[in-house]
């Protein structure tokens, strides 16, 4: 076979090949790099209690709370023992729609969504460990909290309670 000359339709062919490459072999640098960066201590991350009103029942959960997109990312994952008491806050300004999974983390937990009104609109109970499974919001959410595995079904925590915590 001959190949001859290069036409204008291969080395646009060959441009956009390298381009891809590159691009891959950038993503790639990156990702390797952001996981071998340590996770941040969870003493470091703010706190603040969350307050759930179910009935006449108050459970008071002492979190961390994930206020800039390196804590958002890293949330939980790396955690080995969560007491029944802890947990970890997603606030979110202005509220969205949002979507989270299991990566590195190996414990169960529930996810507890948070309406633009302060009330919980849908819970994710026992996510499963290690899962890259996507759980989504089911619309757009003010906050995201994360607590241990049971304590929803423990608590009696259900959909309309009501969700408070010092901004």
């Amino acid at each position: 076979m001959r190949l001859g000359r290069p036409t204008p339709l291969r080395a646009l062919v060959a441009l956009l090949a390298s381009l891809v490459l590159l691009t891959l072999a950038a993503m790639t640098c990156g990702t390797a790099r952001a996981q071998s960066e340590p996770p941040e201590d969870l003493a470091q991350f703010p706190h603040t209690t969350v307050e759930i009103t179910s009935g006449k029942q108050v459970s008071r959960f002492e979190v961390w709370v994930a206020d800039t997109p390196q804590r958002d990312q890293q949330g939980l994952m790396f955690v080995r023992d969560l007491p029944a008491g802890r947990g970890m806050l997603f606030p979110q300004s202005p509220a969205r729609s949002m979507s989270m999974w299991m990566k590195n983390t190996y414990i169960a937990l529930d996810m507890v969504f948070i309406d633009g009104n302060g009330r919980i609109s849908h819970i994710v109970e026992q996510a499963e460990p290690l899962s890259l499974t996507t759980i989504d919001s089911g619309g757009p959410v003010s906050a995201v909290l994360e607590i241990r595995g049971g304590e929803v079904a423990r608590r009696g925590l259900k959909v309309g309670d009501r969700v408070t915590w010092k901004h």
